[in-house]
């Protein structure tokens, strides 16, 4: 084994030692354990991250490309491992501020019983010892836990409160399977679910914090270690450009769709998006029957896709769509998804959570389900994923490129648009969209203003109520303006913005950077071969080479020599 090999295996059991990234990557040993919350555990973890970023500075000269790319992945990797760990605001770590109690004891849980292949009984069992783990992990927290951030308390408080209804479920299963263990999962269930209520009593009594801001320079380090290389300052001027050209399409897609359905000319981008809403409201019954048009448009999708050749779909892949459970909700706005396990053999299997509501129908439209399933299926966030699980790189299969995955996603928004997937409704699909995506804009500052708790980073040219109440007021506020969202789900996104760094970001940083390259491959390759050929040929590189930051894979264009001399010097 060669010094590079040793150390990417010593990479790849460093990330998989907490037994719930096990969980999420498919590894299917080892997973009857609880992660450790204490801050001792934390910093033995930031202090092997450390010593592997030694190792890596003193490894020789890589022998290929492909080899250096690796290193330089884990390398990001690892810096944004270490910096999660100890940075400190307020005087205090993450681990002292951040309870996430439901998302350590209930999202591994459902996975397992989604979308784990082995045994009923074996994963009962890991299911089992998991939640008989439980009340000792609910104690180590806690007592990690100093003046959290209050905000962060009452999400985990009404997540923790949906775990139950998921006990009740994996009981069910569990009796329909006659598993010989049901005495002692209803004893681990009973004792887990009164040490999550004193959990619940004890977090509330926690004396707690407001501030979120981390300060600028955590700020910058946050969006270094996710791949992207531009200050706050150049992310901030990319919002403001982008939601003043959106602004400019959105209010010439009024001037169209006004008059075609009888309104005034000087209605409101607002009032229209909430007409249309209406207008193309979903024909159902329940919520069941949202699920079914959501199952439908997969299909039109993926045949459209078919039919014109249009991006590389391998068979050993599937999606499973499902309502979001309870527990979840607090932090799925609309939609997300699961990406299939990345070190599972099989089928490629993805999980799309939808939050169904009936006060979130607005998010759910005749014109919104089509972008929704672009975004979330094919050919968007799973089949980009699904690909990327199956890339023999270790190191590429374990780097969460939020940008390359949200850049990827949000470009198809427009590229399916563009070739004609919407049919005669492509105005209306693309006021809604557009509408919608006026949100990657709206993240980019609000996610700087949580940062950095500077509200110049507000301002990006929207008129919104600036008396609101900061940080969260002020935040929704502007959420609230730019795309006239409901209520609900304002909050939703306000809470996962609070607590992934530089995620929400990344959406648009990612948008602008794919296009660019896109841009960049047409320029270059113009005359040698068909648009639609070049298009295939874009569209299956960034798929077959897995993830990575985009300034990394303009690298992989390059090394193939696919982009000119001056696009290559970008």
């Amino acid at each position: 084994m060669s010094q590079h090999e040793s150390f990417v295996s010593a990479f790849h059991d460093y990330l998989v030692a907490d037994p719930n990234v096990r969980v999420n990557v498919g590894l299917l040993d080892g997973l009857g354990a609880l992660p450790d919350p204490s801050l001792e555990a934390g910093r033995a973890y930031a202090e092997q991250g450390q010593g592997l970023l030694d190792r890596l500075e003193g490894l020789p000269d890589a022998a290929s490309f492909e080899e250096q790319l690796d290193r330089d992945l884990a390398q990001l990797t690892l810096e944004h491992e270490v910096l999660k760990e100890t940075h400190r605001w307020n005087g205090r770590l993450l681990r002292q501020q951040c309870p996430r109690a439901s998302d350590a004891l209930g999202d591994p849980l459902f996975l397992m019983f989604l979308n784990d292949p082995r045994p009923a009984a074996e994963r009962l069992e890991d299911m089992t010892t998991r939640m008989e783990l439980g009340p000792a992990y609910l104690t180590a927290l806690l007592g990690a836990l100093d003046h959290p951030v209050a905000r962060w308390v009452a999400m985990d408080i009404e997540k923790v409160g949906g775990l139950p209804d998921l006990f009740a479920t994996l009981r069910g299963w569990a009796a329909g399977e006659g598993w010989a263990g049901l005495a002692r999962m209803d004893a681990a269930i009973a004792a887990l679910s009164t040490a999550l209520k004193e959990y619940s009593a004890a977090l509330a009594a926690l004396p707690t914090v407001d501030n979120v801001h981390i300060g600028p320079e955590l700020a910058q380090r946050f969006v270094h270690t996710s791949g992207i290389d531009l200050t706050l300052d150049e992310l901030h001027g990319i919002a403001r450009d982008f939601l003043r050209e959106t602004g400019e399409t959105l209010r010439t897609l009024r001037d169209t769709l006004a008059p075609k359905y009888g309104l005034d000319g000087d209605t409101s981008l607002a009032d229209l998006h909430t007409w249309l809403n209406k207008h193309f409201a979903v024909q159902v019954d329940d919520m069941d029957g949202v699920l079914a048009r959501y199952e439908q448009e997969r299909s039109t999708i993926l045949a459209f896709i078919k039919e014109r050749d249009l991006f590389p779909v391998f068979d050993e892949q599937d999606m499973t769509i499902l309502k979001t459970p309870g527990f979840m909700e607090p932090s799925i706005p609309a939609g997300a998804m699961m990406p299939p396990p990345a070190f599972r053999d099989g089928v490629a299997r993805s999980i799309v959570y939808l939050t169904l509501k009936p006060e979130l129908l607005d998010e759910h439209t005749e014109l919104g389900i089509p972008m929704m399933m672009v975004h979330e299926g094919i050919p968007g966030h799973h089949l980009q994923l699904a690909w990327a699980s199956r890339h023999p790189s270790v190191v590429r299969r374990h780097y969460e490129g939020a940008h390359h995955a949200e850049g990827w996603t949000t470009m198809l928004e427009d590229y399916m648009l563009d070739q004609g997937y919407a049919g005669e409704l492509e105005p209306e699909v693309r006021f809604g969209t557009k509408r919608d995506i006026s949100r990657i804009g709206a993240r980019v500052a609000i996610d700087l203003y949580l940062m950095t708790g500077d509200p110049k980073y507000l301002e990006v040219g929207v008129d919104f109520d600036r008396t609101a109440e900061a940080p969260f007021g002020l935040a929704g506020s502007l959420l609230k303006a730019v795309t006239g969202f409901t209520d609900g789900r304002v909050q939703a996104e306000l809470n996962w913005y609070s607590q992934e760094r530089a995620y929400p970001l990344s959406y648009l940083a990612g948008n602008r950077m794919v296009w660019s390259l896109k841009r960049d491959l047409e320029a270059a390759q113009a005359g040698t071969m068909s648009q639609d050929d070049i298009d295939r040929l874009f569209h299956r590189t960034y798929l077959e080479e897995g993830n990575m930051p985009v300034s990394f894979l303009r690298r992989v264009f390059e090394h193939r020599g696919l982009l000119g001399a001056e696009a290559s010097t970008r």
